[in-house]
């Protein structure tokens, strides 16, 4: 048996922990960029309180608030520019993953330039690294331990990651008390993120025996906690439990990595027309791409719908789209046939971690197809 698994990634994880987040970006730096989207951090109050425990501690902190829910390459080039020219040493990311994917781009772009061209790479590790610290508010994406950045380069009309070791948060500070102010909606966004992490994660071919048992405990947290939340459940025990289960994703991520409905989904991001979220955009392909992959690990995908309550996977994830109010076909996401071939030519990124052999062009257009 031979396991990798490297997460340079210090985890400070646990209800209250935000007050510690001041000490934790002094000891990195003493001028931080806040990086944040434009009106839930405001409205809930949690930037203030960022923002308080961060002065508390000497830092200075600028904010950045002008994040999108997906990031786009012209966002992090402005907040690149503020973080020079106000001479910022460390970024803050808070928020949901677009948040964090921005703010961990900002860091590269302070070493690398303009973000656009940097999309789709895999960049080498530097020395002088700025450091990130990730907060995040949603319980998905698990972005505070991976390392690469969704963002769309505006240029090109090409949504993909921006790679590499240096993407890596140095510290991530998950407090579950900040899942309290998330609305329904976000949280069945956002928590199919995480189930699509543990699935994949399960079977993908890089997976181990390790990222295994982060898949099973994830996913037997998200089918028993997930539609709970989303039906507007709330209590400490279960905000814990979610956003442990969306960092278990982040971790099956950053060495597991992910499968073809992510490479699939972000090409999403070639179509401007339509605007959906990562989550739905993946709801709207999973159901097809279950039924593909399905006979290639039987085994993996029996035990996942195990996991989420039903013996047979088509079923259990299905019910869950349901219950979650989640599209399960392209064309309730807005996508119609015209749209095939910017959706082909968006695909980006390594298909062959995919349980399905022999990926090409002609089968992710056939799933494409069945997908609508």
């Amino acid at each position: 048996m031979i396991i990798d698994f490297s997460i340079p990634t210090r985890v400070v994880f646990g209800r209250g922990r935000l007050a510690e987040l001041g000490r934790e970006t002094r000891a990195l730096g003493a001028s931080a960029l806040l990086v944040c989207g434009r009106n839930a951090m405001r409205s809930n109050g949690i930037l203030a309180a960022a923002l308080s425990v961060l002065g508390q501690a000497g830092v200075r902190a600028e904010v950045f608030d002008q994040v999108s829910p997906d990031p786009r390459s012209v966002e992090v080039d402005a907040a690149v520019r503020m973080a020079v020219q106000t001479s910022c040493d460390v970024i803050v990311g808070l928020g949901g993953g677009s948040a964090l994917d921005a703010a961990k781009a900002t860091a590269i772009g302070m070493r690398h330039g303009e973000s656009g061209p940097l999309v789709g790479h895999t960049l080498p590790a530097t020395e002088d690294a700025v450091p990130v610290v990730a907060v995040p508010t949603t319980a998905g994406s698990g972005a505070e331990v991976t390392k690469a950045a969704i963002i769309t380069d505006i240029e090109r009309g090409l949504k993909s990651g921006i790679r590499g070791e240096d993407l890596f948060p140095r510290v991530a500070v998950v407090d579950p008390d900040l899942l309290g102010s998330v609305p329904g909606g976000l949280a069945a966004e956002t928590g199919f993120d995480a189930v699509a992490h543990a699935v994949e994660g399960y079977v993908a071919r890089r997976a181990n025996r390790l990222t295994r048992l982060f898949a099973v405990e994830a996913l037997d947290i998200l089918g028993g906690c997930l539609t709970r939340v989303v039906a507007g459940e709330t209590g400490a025990e279960l905000h814990e439990r979610m956003a442990l289960a969306a960092l278990l994703g982040g971790l099956n991520v950053a060495t597991a990595s992910t499968c073809l409905p992510h490479r699939m989904q972000q090409a999403m991001g070639s179509v401007p027309a339509v605007a959906i979220s990562h989550g739905r955009g993946l709801a709207t392909i999973y159901p097809t791409w279950l039924a593909h992959a399905y006979s290639h690990a039987t085994a993996e995908f029996d035990t996942v719908g195990t996991l989420l309550g039903d013996d047979d996977v088509h079923t259990a994830v299905s019910r869950l789209l349901s219950e979650l109010g989640l599209p399960r076909r392209l064309s309730e996401g807005g996508f119609g046939p015209l749209d095939i071939d910017r959706l082909l030519a968006g695909v980006t990124g390594n298909v062959d971690n995919d349980p399905v052999p022999g990926i090409n062009g002609e089968l992710i257009r056939k799933l494409y197809e069945r997908a609508l």
